[in-house]
């Protein structure tokens, strides 16, 4: 009988489940996609019953094909200020709302006007942004919005602590995906008692790989502990091996997901500093669109994401290009502006799908080198190399325009998703399987290829870089007027 480790991701567009032994070596996998509805201007949700469905999927699935003797524990990680509202026997009361969804923009600016710098300072250790994705923005939302539903809602949950829940009848959450909601002691009062009823709805919070409690008899895998996970940005840190002092991790996903492991803190405006857990504080700088972006033109042009970065590929570095902004739902690190908006500019009659191809993977590099220089400012951390994982990284053409723009190089994980390997880290921790974080990482991880930046473009993309960022100034007036 084999030990044995699950780790899911409730992911945006998929949830991705992996079935690994205790050396790392995947015995089986699974994904299965979700849709998002976009119902408003500015809205984006989901219905939980779907992610639910395909966890409870993947178990069966894995039940069917492989020996579960052995099984230790399962994780679950999720996308993180997606948020699920529940009545008291934990059923949704309305759609989620899902991380990329703006419409409590107005709410947030309520909220972020009544906090000031020095108590962002005091409670945060810098100065981390409230807007339209955090909590408090989300509840304030629903309870101006939709009384009706918010006075049925008895908590607020992440995805993956609603799945936990539905698994387990346990509630509860962790205190890194509340970031900006806690300090080192836990939920911050004179924050919460600026929105009405969110202390009362918000989860009591426990360590990632705390066992929430098992399986529920009837259902698959029943009697299996399962550990309260992390949000996928920590769950995918741990799947592509970062956890030390002076680390650097790029999760290429829907958004791209920059961070830097450091224990120097140089609070600039932009970065996510979440609180030190167990030696470990992380700067973050989550973009809106990376694979979402490339989706999107794909989509547009009724090909796929592969097609185009094989179409980008055949198209060299060059001034000429158009330059493309991805800022289709606004943008989030490390400029937090809601109300910019994607665009295509310096169009010629030369420009055909593989040069727009092109532009719209090269200005999503740009945005990810503007969270860079951020989290360098943060972490007081001049990179050379980062750790790269997700979807967006399979493709070779892209990671390497990453590599050249970012100036470093970019150290690729093998697997696509490093969420879900995250996931089951934590299981393995909290089961008692595997023992340190590191000593897991050191077994886990494996790296495929490591893509140097070529020195020729290193000047011509620093100067495109400072263009990019003037396209994003000289529009900002006219996306503000809308």
């Amino acid at each position: 009988m084999v030990a044995t480790l699950i780790g899911i991701d409730v992911g945006t567009t998929a949830v991705k489940a992996v079935l690994i032994d205790l050396t790392g070596r995947r015995l089986a996998e699974f994904s299965r996609p979700h849709a998002m509805a976009r119902p408003a201007p500015g809205a984006a949700e989901q219905q939980p019953a779907d992610w639910m469905a395909s966890v409870l999927e993947a178990l069966t699935v894995f039940a069917a094909g492989d020996d579960l003797g052995g099984l230790q524990g399962i994780g679950i990680c999720s996308q993180v200020n997606t948020h699920v509202f529940v009545d008291g026997g934990g059923n949704p009361v309305r759609p989620a709302i899902t991380w990329q969804d703006g419409r409590p923009a107005v709410d947030a600016a309520g909220i972020d006007a009544r906090v000031t710098a020095a108590d962002k300072l005091a409670w945060f250790g810098g100065p981390v942004p409230i807007d339209a994705s955090h909590a408090l923005s989300r509840i304030a939302f629903v309870a101006r919005t939709e009384p009706e539903v918010f006075a049925r809602t008895r908590h607020v949950l992440l995805p993956k602590d609603f799945c936990v829940m539905q698994l387990t009848g346990a509630v509860g959450s962790d205190p890194i995906a509340a970031v900006g909601l806690v300090d080192r002691a836990g939920y911050v009062a004179p924050l919460l008692d600026l929105v009405p009823r969110a202390a009362e709805v918000l989860p009591p919070l426990f360590p990632f790989t705390h066992v929430a409690g098992r399986v529920k008899a009837g259902l698959p895998c029943a009697g299996t502990p399962v550990v309260v996970g992390a949000m996928d940005a920590w769950g995918g840190m741990f799947g592509l091996g970062v956890a030390a002092d002076g680390d650097a991790m790029l999760q290429s996903g829907t958004s791209e997901i920059a961070g830097i492991v450091s224990a120097t803190i140089r609070p600039t405006p932009g970065v996510i500093l979440f609180p030190a857990y167990e030696g470990i504080t992380m700067h973050a700088a989550p973009t809106q669109a990376g694979g979402a972006a490339l989706a999107w033109f794909a989509n547009v042009l009724g090909r796929t994401p592969a097609e185009l970065s094989a179409m980008a590929a055949e198209v060299a570095p060059s001034a000429g290009l158009p330059m493309f902004l991805p800022h289709l739902q606004g943008e989030r690190a490390p400029i937090w502006d809601s109300a910019s908006r994607g665009v295509f500019a310096r169009l010629d009659g030369g420009a055909g799908a593989p040069e727009m191809a092109r532009a719209v993977m090269e200005g999503v590099a740009f945005s990810v080198r503007w969270a860079f220089e951020a989290l360098e400012a943060s972490a007081g951390q001049q990179l050379s190399v980062a750790h790269i994982g997700g979807g967006g990284a399979r493709s070779d053409t892209w990671t390497q325009m990453k590599a050249d723009v970012l100036g470093f190089a970019l150290k690729r994980v093998e697997g696509a998703d490093a969420a879900a390997l995250g996931a089951a880290i934590l299981a393995g921790i909290g089961s008692g399987a595997m023992g340190s974080l590191s000593e897991a990482i050191a077994a886990l991880i494996r790296f495929d290829r490591v893509f140097e930046p070529q020195a020729e473009f290193g000047g011509f993309y620093a100067e495109r870089f400072g263009k990019y960022r003037a396209l994003y100034a000289g529009l900002q007036g006219f996306n503000a007027g809308w």
